[in-house]
């Protein structure tokens, strides 16, 4: 039996804070990505493992194991008991993640190069529950135990953060909360892109494209949900955006709303694209400059050509659905037809123009009733039947990298049929039950030939 001495479990009345070492604020992934749910659970055992250190009275041996209920490690993220088969896969891939650790200072470069996330993970059940062991290097062990200079992370402000670009720039700009020069350090474009994305350096992106497409929102997300208030500073050099940094101060009032250019994006719809293998936020930017109505009629379409089993597969749904939307876009001929051109041309995988058919009921208002009559069957399900839905639900949005803390809360409080969570179990459970067609509406194109 372990000795309860080992064990480190959090305590509802201890403050869920951790001291992170400067030199371990900014991690730059080096050999795959790192989830925003793996880096929430890694931050949670950092935490776990320094309370047990301090308490401590002297260094462990470099083979030592911290232990922890894993039930616990994920209610320390803010996320509840049914992530486990999720947090498992996370957990394990860390013991092969290789990250560089930068300190943000000023002239300090690259502190530890290469370190694995961690030495050592094992799973296994006692006595009917999971438990967690881990190690580190000996290089941060001593940096958790006695760090020197740290910033104080709050993981409750933390689980409030729902993209990874949001974790990592929090944990850098809450360095700067106190500092009276009320900015962070001054570096390069492509430092900043590293240091905020969860890929290794290959997959670096423009800052221009990676600014609008992540640190704005990031920025935005930070000012809402947390104790501080960021905003970027762009430096140039000629006319190229150089280097950059962040003006950092205390949070004077309360929270403010977020501010939002329209209205969330739906649900359904996400998942709806996903379905077909369309990002969500290359949804998002379709929606930007399209407009939800005329998405959502597209999307439609879409999958009424990728459910016709006699076409060709479509190779790039994203670019064929942009390329529905730019056609319809096209102004109108005074003869009322489009201009015939070049562009105009659907993708290549489209089809050639079909002959005029009847006219057919709108496909959206069908799977609308489609995904109504899925959620009276899921709300009917005994208890038991509809959390293996809920479980392999989270499991899906875990996996897309669409897993929040909101949704785990809602998950655990029992709010499970309603907004993106909701979506995912319908989702869930219609496609196992009834199959991916079920999505479809035959009709459409099951007519006979030559009529």
């Amino acid at each position: 039996m372990n000795s309860p001495k080992n064990v480190a479990t959090p305590d509802a009345d201890d403050a869920l804070e951790l001291r992170k070492p400067h030199e371990m604020i900014v991690m730059m992934p080096r050999s795959a990505r790192v989830t925003l749910t793996g880096r929430r659970i890694y931050t949670a055992l950092l935490q776990i493992s320094q309370t047990r250190l301090v308490g401590m009275p002297a260094m462990p041996a470099a083979d030592f194991m911290f232990e922890a209920p894993l039930a616990a490690v994920l209610r320390t993220t803010g996320s509840s008991g049914s992530e486990r088969t999720a947090a498992k896969r996370y957990l394990l891939e860390m013991r092969s993640l290789e990250v560089d650790w930068e300190s943000t200072a000023p002239g300090d470069g690259v502190k530890w190069r290469g370190f694995s996330m961690l030495s050592e993970v094992a799973l296994e059940v006692r006595r009917g529950e999971n438990w967690v062991s881990w190690s580190y290097p000996p290089t941060i062990m001593s940096a958790l135990r006695e760090p020197q200079r740290w910033a104080t992370i709050d993981l409750e402000v933390l689980g409030k953060l729902g993209s990874y670009t949001a974790v990592a720039l929090y944990e850098i700009c809450i360095r700067y909360r106190d500092n009276p020069s009320g900015v962070t350090s001054r570096k390069p474009v492509a430092w900043w892109v590293d240091a905020l994305s969860n890929g290794p350096g290959p997959e670096r992106r423009e800052w221009r494209k990676f600014k609008n497409e992540r640190v704005k929102d990031a920025v935005a997300e930070i000012n809402s949900d947390t104790d501080l208030e960021i905003e970027l500073i762009e430096h140039k050099q000629g006319r190229l955006i150089h280097e950059v940094q962040f003006a950092v101060r205390k949070k004077r009032q309360a929270s403010l709303p977020r501010p939002t250019s329209s209205h969330p994006v739906d649900a359904n719809l996400v998942l709806r694209a996903e379905t077909l293998g369309i990002r969500e936020i290359k949804l998002e930017g379709l929606i930007k400059e399209f407009g939800d109505d005329r998405v959502r009629d597209q999307i439609a379409v879409l999958e009424r050509r990728a459910g016709n089993r006699s076409l060709r597969a479509v190779d790039n749904a994203f670019s064929y659905l942009r390329s529905l939307l730019r056609n319809e876009a096209e102004p109108e001929t005074p003869s009322g037809s489009r201009p015939a051109t070049a562009s105009s041309a659907p993708a290549a995988s489209a089809p050639p123009a079909a002959p005029a058919q009847p006219a057919v009921p709108d496909a959206s208002s069908w799977l609308r009733e489609q995904i109504e009559a899925m959620k009276k069957e899921v709300a009917a399900l005994e208890p038991a039947k509809l959390n293996r839905w809920v479980t392999q639900a989270l499991q899906d949005l875990a996996r897309k990298g669409a897993l929040n803390a909101v949704i785990s809360r809602r998950a655990a409080q029992g709010d499970v049929l309603h907004g993106l969570l909701g979506s995912a179990v319908v989702y869930a459970y219609a496609d196992a039950t009834y199959g991916p067609d079920w999505k479809v509406d035959r009709q459409l194109f099951d007519a006979p030939a030559g009529k």
